[in-house]
C-alpha cells in the first residue's frame, strides 16, 4: 500500500487541510512511491505560529545549549543513514552509497560544524565611541525563517537551510520539493525527541504553498535554492513584506582549460564533476572552455573518459549517476539536445539510457557558439559544451558570457595564470584544478542570476541574524 505522507508541526506529524494528493514517483522506474499532500492556507499558518510560539523559548537558549542538541541531531543522522538513504533514492532514484557519503555523512559533518559555528558568533568589540558612553554590537536571530529546499540533493540541501538557521538561535518552517520530501521527514522525525516541539516544522506542498510561506506575516527572512525564476518570485514576494531573502540559485559553471594543464588527468576530472548527480547541480561544470591549440586533444580525452561513465541499470551501484528528477525535467533536457543549431556536433550521448526510468546519457557538444541557448540557459542535466578560446582574455570573456555566477573552476599548471583568472572570473567560487568540493568551513553562494546570501561557513550563520548597537551612558 503506498504511504501518504504527512506535515511534521509543533513536534508532532499531522494531516494538512489540504485535499490535494501529488504521486512521489521513483524516477528508476517510474513507480508510484508515496501520496504527498499540497499544504494549504491554514496548514502554513499552524506551521509558522508553532515556529513563532517556539522562537519565545528557543531564542533565549544559550549557543552551548543550541551546540548540543545540533550534535545530538548529527549523531542520530548517522545512526539513522541506512532509512535516510532508502527514503531519499525512492524519490531521487540517486546512487545509494553517493547518498550516504555524500549526503548523508556530509550532511552530519556539516550539522557539527553549524554546531560549533553557534558558540563563536562575533561583534564589533565594546568601547567609548562616543565621549562619556560604551557602545557594543549585539547579533541576535531573526526569528521565524521560511524556507524552500531543491529536489536535486534533498537532505544535503535541508542541512544547508536548518543548519544555520538554528544555530543562529531562529526557528524554520521548511518545504521541501514536491518531488523528493521522503528524506527530510525522517530528518523531522529524527529531530522530535531532541529538538524543542516548534523548532522546526516541515510543510509539504507545490510552490503555491511555497507562495503562502513567503507571503506570510510572520517570517523575517525568506531561503530558497532553486531556479531563477523561482528565486525572483520568492525576492518579490518577501520585498513586498520587507522580508529579507537569501537566493541560491542556478548556474552554468564553466571549466577554463589552458594548453599546459596535464589533458588526460583534466579532461577525467572535468567529465566526472560535470556528469556527477547526473549534471543535477548548480555548481557542475557545464561549460568547457579551451585553448584552440589543444582543443582536439581535450575533446577526444572527455569522450574517452565520459564513455567510462555508465548510467541506465535498474541496479544502482553500476552507475556512475541515476536518472533525471522526474518526467517534466527529462523532457526538457531531451528537448535541449534534440534542437540544437545545425552548427552544434554530439560527440557522444544525446539520448535516453536504458529502458525503465528517467536516465540520460552522458552528453559532450562541440560547435557550440557564445549565443546559443545551450551555452547560455541552464540545462541542468548530463549535458556539456566545449567551446575553444584563443587568449587569456577571451577565456575570461566567454566565461563571465553568461548571466550566471555562481562557480567555475581553471585548470592550469602556471600559477600567475591560475591567480589571473581567479581575479578576473565573476563567480562566487573559483577552484583550480579541481571543481565542485565543498567544505563547511569556506562559504558557497553566488553573484549576479545565481543569486546573493552565502551558504556554509560563518558567513552562512551571519546570515541568519541581524545586528543590534546597545548604547550606555557611564554617568547614569
Amino acid at each position: 500500500m503506498v504511504q501518504t505522507l504527512q506535515n511534521f508541526i509543533n513536534g508532532e506529524f499531522v494531516t494538512p487541510t489540504g485535499t490535494t494528493l501529488l504521486d512521489i514517483v521513483n524516477p528508476v522506474n517510474g513507480e508510484v512511491v508515496a501520496k504527498s499532500p499540497v499544504s494549504a492556507e491554514a496548514d502554513v499558518d499552524a506551521a509558522m505560529e508553532a515556529a513563532r510560539d517556539a522562537f519565545k523559548e528557543w531564542k533565549h537558549t544559550t549557543p552551548g545549549q543550541r551546540q548540543l542538541m545540533l550534535l545530538k541531531l548529527a549523531d542520530a543522522i548517522e545512526a539513522n543513514s541506512d532509512e535516510l538513504v532508502e527514503a531519499q533514492h525512492r524519490n531521487t532514484g540517486q546512487v545509494r552509497s553517493l547518498i550516504a557519503s555524500e549526503e548523508v555523512a556530509a550532511g552530519a559533518d556539516q550539522l557539527r560544524f553549524f554546531a560549533g559555528a553557534a558558540r563563536i558568533m562575533e561583534g564589533k568589540s565594546a568601547g567609548e565611541y562616543f565621549a562619556g558612553h560604551t557602545s557594543y554590537v549585539r547579533r541576535e536571530p531573526i526569528g521565524v525563517v521560511a524556507q524552500v529546499a531543491p529536489w536535486n540533493y534533498p537532505f544535503l540541501m535541508a542541512i544547508w537551510k536548518i543548519g544555520p538557521a538554528l544555530a543562529a538561535g531562529n526557528t524554520v518552517v521548511l518545504k521541501p520539493s514536491d518531488t523528493t520530501p521522503e528524506s527530510t521527514l525522517v530528518l523531522a522525525k529524527l529531530s522530535k525527541d531532541i529538538l524543542p516541539a516548534g523548532v522546526l516544522n516541515v510543510v509539504l506542498g507545490t510552490g503555491e504553498t511555497g507562495a503562502l510561506m513567503v507571503d506570510h506575516k510572520i517570517p523575517g527572512l525568506v531561503s530558497i535554492t532553486g531556479s531563477v525564476r523561482a528565486g525572483v518570485a520568492v525576492a518579490s514576494g518577501a520585498a513586498k513584506g520587507l522580508k529579507r531573502a537569501h537566493l541560491e540559485l542556478g548556474g552554468k559553471a564553466p571549466a577554463i582549460v589552458f594548453k599546459d594543464a596535464d589533458i588526460k588527468k583534466s579532461a577525467s576530472a572535468i567529465a566526472e564533476f560535470a556528469f556527477f548527480n547526473a549534471g543535477q547541480d548548480c555548481t557542475a561544470i557545464t561549460r568547457v572552455l579551451v585553448e584552440d591549440s589543444v582543443h582536439d586533444d581535450v575533446v577526444a580525452a572527455l569522450v574517452e573518459h565520459t564513455k567510462t561513465l555508465h548510467t541506465g541499470s535498474q541496479n544502482d551501484e553500476d552507475n556512475y549517476y541515476g536518472p533525471l528528477n522526474n518526467v517534466n525535467h527529462f523532457n526538457a533536457v531531451t528537448s535541449v539536445v534534440d534542437h540544437l543549431p545545425a552548427h552544434c556536433r554530439i560527440e557522444t550521448g544525446g539520448h535516453r539510457a536504458g529502458e525503465k526510468g528517467f536516465f540520460f546519457e552522458p552528453t559532450i557538444i562541440t560547435g557550440a557558439r557564445q549565443d546559443d541557448d545551450v551555452v547560455q540557459k541552464e540545462t541542468f542535466g548530463p549535458v556539456i559544451t566545449v567551446q575553444k578560446f584563443s587568449s587569456e582574455n577571451e577565456a575570461v570573456e566567454l566565461a563571465n558570457g553568461v548571466e550566471y555566477a555562481l562557480a567555475s573552476s581553471v585548470w592550469t599548471t602556471d600559477h600567475g595564470t591560475a591567480m589571473r583568472m581567479s581575479r578576473d572570473l565573476d563567480f562566487g567560487a573559483v577552484w583550480i584544478n579541481t571543481h565542485i568540493l565543498l567544505t563547511a568551513e569556506m562559504p558557497h553562494g553566488g553573484f549576479k542570476q545565481s543569486g546573493y546570501g552565502k551558504d556554509l561557513s560563518m558567513y552562512g550563520v551571519e546570515d541568519y541574524t541581524r545586528i543590534k548597537h546597545v548604547m550606555s551612558a557611564l554617568d547614569a
